[in-house]
């Protein structure tokens, strides 16, 4: 997959393009059906399949202390979109421009002349330009003026309501990790390279991998059961703590990681962590004496879930 950052650097095709445009927070079923549809299009037409995506997110940009907490980071996001076999990622800065460019303008300039759109895939509630005012009728309307067929995606529904991002982010925050995993197609995870840290799980006893999470806002915080991949194609079981470490009043957020019945150096190693169960909120306690005390606690609870696992497992 080709990662083209801005316009400046979209060199012009040998060939024209198939199209999707969207945020794909997370990559949920809906998107997988989008990025499928993307994909059968890109090899009906014998063309390179193309998926732009916005930085900031528009909503970031024009409401930054009302956006919702993301699902994926972008690195996430790119790596999930390359096992899609997507061939081109347009990524594209959302800054003061780009908000003010009409909805005729961005189909003329960026889809028409830069990406000889040949094909869009695209919902049917799909709003963009300025004022939001363009629609899919607007997309069809510019398809025929320009010779590219518009393609409307179908609302995914489980359970009755329909997948999205949002509802994904509720069920994370009311701790259901399981509806989390339905509606994602995979259980929910953050990933990230091992790195140094201050050595205070050694020193307690119970030695952690850790990851730096950057600035960057996170939907999850906390003690959780999760499963660790990325060492030696293994699937490792741990207790994982995400947050700022308040008992001794950390500033960044850092995931850490326990991995149960492991003893082996993997700084440097890039791990996937998946979020199973929630044992309990963040706290702040009295002494490290106290904070080991709950460690304890918490790895019991997370063996007791993993023992549930394999009981339930047909």
């Amino acid at each position: 997959m080709r990662l083209i950052r801005g316009l400046h650097n979209l060199t012009p095709p040998t060939s024209a393009s198939v199209v999707t445009i969207g945020n794909f927070d997370g990559i949920h079923l809906g998107h997988q059906q989008v990025l499928e549809q993307l994909r059968l299009a890109a090899v009906q037409h014998k063309l390179p399949g193309t998926v732009i995506i916005f930085e900031p997110q528009p909503i970031e940009f024009f409401a930054p202390g009302k956006a919702p907490k993301r699902l994926s980071r972008f690195r996430e996001k790119l790596a999930y979109l390359k096992s899609k076999q997507i061939d081109n990622l347009l990524c594209l800065r959302f800054n003061r421009d780009l908000a003010e460019l009409c909805a005729e303008d961005f189909v003329k300039q960026i889809l028409v002349e830069r990406l000889k759109i040949r094909h869009l895939v695209i919902g049917d509630d799909f709003r963009f330009g300025k004022n939001r005012r363009g629609n899919f009728q607007l997309l069809q309307d510019c398809g025929e003026q320009y010779g590219f067929a518009v393609e409307k995606t179908e609302t995914l529904l489980i359970d009755g309501a329909r997948v999205s991002s949002t509802r994904i982010r509720e069920s994370i925050l009311n701790n259901d990790f399981e509806q989390a995993s339905r509606l994602l197609g995979r259980p929910y995870s953050l990933s990230g390279k091992v790195c140094h840290g201050q050595k205070l799980g050694r020193d307690l006893g119970f030695p952690t991998i850790n990851i730096k999470m950057g600035d960057k806002t996170l939907i999850v915080k906390g003690i959780f059961a999760v499963s660790v991949k990325g060492i030696d194609n293994r699937v490792l079981q741990g207790v994982a703590s995400i947050g700022t470490r308040p008992t001794i009043n950390g500033v960044d957020t850092i995931l850490e990681v326990f991995i149960l019945d492991f003893d082996q150096d993997v700084y440097g190693y890039r791990v996937e962590v998946e979020f199973l169960h929630k044992i309990r909120d963040e706290q702040k306690f009295d002494s490290l004496q106290e904070l080991k005390v709950h460690i304890e606690q918490d790895t019991v609870k997370a063996k007791q879930y993993f023992d549930l696992l394999i009981d339930s497992t047909p």
